[in-house]
């Protein structure tokens, strides 16, 4: 992209905070940032860019002057109201100019995805779905891979926007395909974290030694992103903090049923992740790891822990 490139940024969550700091550190990009919460946006405020070309926007229509708007907010409900708005506050719709583009890097649910993108079209603004793969520990190290749905010419308008903040760009399609495919894709990672928690609880009823367990899987067959990344991590330490909210992990299972659903295809596996995740979502505390889902078949097996 052109020299100064004028990004918005909206949604400085877990993931989109990193995010966005790597965004600004990259030359050639001027960021503004929007946030309802003041204490996420004062986290920005030791970034060598802040107030430089990192800056703050105290509403959506600061946001005018942009060339692309990433949104990186918690699902299709948050995302629509930011960007239809209502007659009280002016959503992304009516304060940007036509032919900007704006990049829904959060995961939504495709359809209404699709549905957005064709009444974003009618004020002349592009949608592109780019939702990422890879944990806070990723997004701040700036190697998140990013898969990107939408017209050919709006991503090679944003590709240099992307490549600030991931190591790894996969175009998936028409738009609505990336978000299709992060939610099968976090379907398939849930099911591999349930399959290594229920063998770590056999494990341990049987006494053998977890850790050396945790380098069989990681050396064997069954091996996973959760073996590898989660087990000994924050599983077997019982820390519970891998940077990824169960109730988001529930979000994107609901998602990846629906996508089930309406192709008819029979998925019993599926089904049984999206029912578990439901079930840890109103019986464990609010805002728990994702990981805690180990603690929802600890208390249905009488574990003590």
């Amino acid at each position: 992209m052109a020299t100064n490139t004028v990004a918005g940024f909206v949604g400085l969550g877990m993931m989109g905070l990193p995010m966005a700091e790597h965004l600004a550190a990259s030359a050639g990009m001027d960021v503004r940032v929007y946030d309802q919460s003041a204490a996420r946006i004062e986290l920005l405020h030791a970034h060598p860019a802040w107030g430089h070309a990192l800056h703050a926007v105290s509403s959506l229509r600061d946001l005018a002057v942009c060339d692309v708007v990433i949104t990186m907010l918690p699902n299709s409900a948050v995302t629509d109201a930011v960007v239809l708005g209502d007659p009280q506050n002016p959503g992304l719709c009516t304060v940007l100019k036509a032919s900007t583009v704006v990049v829904d890097m959060g995961s939504s649910d495709p359809v209404r995805t699709r549905e957005l993108a064709q009444r974003m079209a009618k004020d002349g603004i592009t949608l592109l779905d780019a939702p990422v793969s890879g944990s806070v520990a990723k997004a701040r190290s700036g190697t998140l891979s990013i898969m990107v749905g939408g017209p050919d010419a709006a991503f090679d308008r944003v590709r240099a926007v992307l490549q600030a903040m991931g190591s790894q760009l996969i175009r998936t399609g028409e738009v609505g395909s990336a978000h299709a495919m992060k939610a099968l894709n976090n379907y398939v990672y849930a099911a591999g974290l349930l399959a290594t928690s229920e063998a770590l609880l056999v494990a341990r009823r049987m006494g053998l030694d977890l850790n050396v367990f945790a380098d069989v899987l990681n050396a064997s067959s069954g091996r996973n992103v959760a073996t590898e990344t989660k087990l000994r991590q924050f599983m077997i330490s019982r820390e519970f903090n891998g940077g990824f909210a169960l109730g988001l992990q529930a979000k994107d299972l609901a998602t990846a049923r629906g996508l089930q659903q309406a192709t008819g295809v029979k998925a019993p596996q599926m089904n049984l992740c999206a029912d578990l995740w439901k079930q840890a979502v109103n019986e464990l505390e609010v805002g728990v790891d994702n990981t805690a889902i180990l603690r929802l078949l600890e208390r249905h097996s009488g574990i003590d822990t």
